[in-house]
């Protein structure tokens, strides 16, 4: 079975997406019609800007989406996935590509979204750290036992065995980053990010989506939909808005969500949009339990 999947935000790249436009009339028109919709040129900067700009984001957000979505459509007949399932960002790509959403109305969420992401950041200082070689149900009780002490600070991405992102509060971060190492773990690395995503620091946001989605049609996809706040596969239009609505504050199960799809018949993986990030992931989750293909498309 064919499962295809979606990466989030840090994936981008300059450069990514021009072959697209310059090689399909169809990608050309959609990139186009997303500068219109949009309000700038968002293909200047995803072409031929700079890493800063390309940063920002308003832009961050929508050129990840744009560059995965267009890739997958842009597949034509091979794009037949019994399942798909995109990280963070990426679950609204997928959801474009199944058909649960329109490309015009994915792209306004996506918008809104980053939007009031950045709005949250702003009201609410925060980060996020990268756990390496640290059991999750550790790491999970240190940040249980920091948040009492300090702060805000909670397992956010689940990405795969031994590879665990916390996000909360700075200092919280920083005490939990400390006493990880002590407990173990080879790394405990902050990343460069603008803020607690997949926490509660985000709730400003969430509520701002929410909005957004209440007035937004949702279909039912050609194919189940793996969401990130349960790791289950859904279909039903409501049920996928809900959990997207959710998925601003709490954790992304991606571990779980890859063994789902690999227990329901999985054997194929193909990444499309920038990067190789989900199938490293994905090989390592995968690792010693079953033989699978990953593949990527956009790259």
């Amino acid at each position: 079975m064919k499962a295809f999947v979606f990466p989030g935000q840090g994936a981008q790249f300059v450069g990514m997406g021009k072959d697209l436009y310059e090689k399909h009339p169809s990608a050309k028109k959609l990139f186009e019609k997303a500068n219109d919709i949009l309000g700038f040129r968002i293909t200047d900067i995803m072409f031929e800007g700079t890493d800063e700009e390309l940063k920002q984001t308003k832009v961050t957000q929508p050129a990840v989406f744009l560059h995965s979505v267009i890739s997958a459509l842009c597949l034509g007949e091979e794009f037949q996935p019994d399942m798909v399932a995109g990280h963070s960002l990426g679950e609204l790509s997928a959801l474009v590509a199944a058909g649960c959403l329109d490309f015009e109305d994915g792209l306004r969420l996506v918008a809104a979204r980053a939007m009031a992401m950045q709005q949250a950041c702003e009201m609410n200082a925060g980060t996020m750290a990268a756990i390496i070689a640290l059991p999750d149900e550790k790491v999970e009780e240190i940040c249980q036992e920091v948040s009492k002490e300090t702060g805000v600070v909670v397992g956010a991405n689940y990405n795969c065995p031994g590879q665990l992102v916390i996000s909360g509060e700075v200092e919280a971060i920083n005490v939990a980053c400390s006493r990880l190492k002590e407990a173990g773990a080879k790394r405990a690395l902050v990343l460069p990010v603008s803020g607690a995503f997949h926490s509660p620091l985000m709730l400003p946001a969430q509520q701002q989506l929410e909005e957004a989605i209440a007035k937004t049609t949702f279909h039912t996809p050609k194919c189940p939909v793996y969401q990130n706040v349960d790791a289950l596969p859904h279909t039903e239009p409501e049920e996928i808005k809900q959990n997207l609505i959710k998925q601003l504050t709490a954790s992304v199960l991606w571990t779980k969500e890859v063994q789902n799809m690999l227990a329901a018949g999985a054997t194929e993986f193909t990444e499309c949009g920038p990067g190789k990030t989900l199938q490293g992931m994905i090989a390592k989750i995968a690792k010693g339990v079953a033989e699978v293909t990953l593949k990527g498309v956009g790259e």
